[in-house]
């Protein structure tokens, strides 16, 4: 699976309030969830955000509370996938479970900018700068994890199997 799409970036330690603030915690419908996502990070953000955008940040992104709702916020937004230096474990999980492609990458965090084009490739790991050329390398999901996200989920993945 390969994702094409325009930056968005964001510093260490973004939070799940930051991600989707509580006060929006009322329901689980990704599309309202969508409205407020990192609004309180960016607040043009949900404005701004297109299919298939790509959010990098840096380390501990999703860090805090337990809460789905964060990376269902995220992809209620288009958002295609998520790199960064490093997750919150429960988030990265969380991700994983929804369908949410995510990515580690250190090298490309320092050389990827706010507004750049990168190209995503699941399948190798492989995260193309399209603005400078420059290509990272991340460590790709094994197989499973692929087909986990490929289907949208965890349930999605479980119910083909079953």
């Amino acid at each position: 699976m390969k994702y094409t799409g325009k930056i968005y970036k964001f510093g260490a330690d973004v939070d799940t309030d930051a991600i989707i603030p509580a006060r929006y915690l009322n329901t689980f419908d990704p599309r309202e969830l969508a409205k407020h996502c990192m609004e309180d990070a960016d607040p043009a953000f949900p404005a701004r955000v297109q299919p298939g955008d790509i959010i990098v940040a840096d380390k501990n992104f999703g860090c805090g509370s337990s809460r789905e709702h964060a990376p269902i916020a995220i992809k209620g937004a288009g958002v295609s996938c998520v790199v960064a230096r490093s997750f919150a474990r429960i988030f990265y999980r969380n991700s994983i479970n929804i369908g949410l492609p995510i990515l580690e990458c250190d090298e490309a965090i320092d050389g990827i900018e706010e507004g750049d084009q990168i190209e995503v490739d699941l399948e190798s790991g492989q995260i193309i700068n399209l603005r400078t050329g420059i290509s990272y390398q991340a460590q790709p999901f094994p197989a499973f994890m692929q087909e986990i996200m490929a289907k949208g989920g965890l349930i999605n993945y479980v119910k083909d199997k079953g």
